[in-house]
C-alpha cells in the first residue's frame, strides 16, 4: 500500500479542528478547558511543531502569568486524548486530530528546513509488529521519526550545485 501524507492544517481550519477536538473530548466524558483549548489552538496555528517553552511564551504574551506546570498539564491532557503528538527529535508538539489515540504515528523530518510531515504507512507498522512478535515482544505504541531532506530542500540543493559560480 502506498504511503499517504496527511493534509497540512491551514489557519482557516483551526476553528473546525477545535470543534472536532471538542467533540472528541466530550465523547470521552472529558473536558477541554479554556487553557487546554488555547494550548491546542496555539499548536494548530503554529507553522511547524512547537516546543513547550514557545507555547509558554505565547501564553504569557496573552495572560502574563502562565507557568510551566500549567502548560505541561495541558500538553499531557492533549497527548492522552490523542489530539497532539510529541516529536522527540525536536522536543516539540504537533496537532493530530481525527486519529484514534495511540495510533502509530510516523513523521518525516527535514533536517534542512525543519518541515515535519505525518504519513500513514501501514505496511511499515505491519512489518514492525511482525518483527516484534517473532521476538515475543508486544508493542504498546509506535512513533517513528525519520530524518532526511524534503523535496523542496533537495531541489534547492540541486539547483545551487547546477548554478555556475560568480566571477
Amino acid at each position: 500500500m502506498p504511503e499517504r501524507e496527511s493534509a497540512p492544517i491551514t489557519r482557516p481550519s483551526v476553528a473546525a479542528k477545535l470543534a472536532q477536538a471538542q467533540a472528541i473530548v466530550e465523547a470521552r466524558r472529558a473536558r477541554l478547558t479554556p487553557l487546554r483549548r488555547e494550548v491546542l489552538s496555539l499548536i494548530l496555528a503554529a507553522e511547524s511543531p512547537i516546543g513547550a517553552y514557545d507555547l509558554l511564551a505565547r501564553l504569557r504574551d496573552r495572560h502574563g502569568n502562565a507557568a510551566p506546570p500549567t502548560v505541561y498539564r495541558a500538553l499531557d491532557f492533549l497527548l492522552e486524548n490523542g489530539l497532539i503528538h510529541r516529536i522527540s527529535r525536536l522536543a516539540a508538539f504537533i496537532a493530530c486530530i481525527g486519529h484514534a489515540p495511540g495510533h502509530a504515528a510516523q513523521f518525516l523530518i527535514c533536517r534542512d528546513c525543519g518541515e515535519v510531515a505525518e504519513i500513514d504507512a501501514p505496511d511499515v507498522i505491519t512489518a514492525l509488529k511482525s518483527a516484534a512478535a517473532q521476538r515475543g515482544f508486544a508493542i504498546a505504541g509506535v512513533t517513528i521519526e525519520a530524518e532526511g531532506v524534503c523535496a523542496a530542500c533537495a531541489a534547492r540543493a540541486l539547483s545551487s550545485k547546477a548554478e555556475p559560480p560568480e566571477t
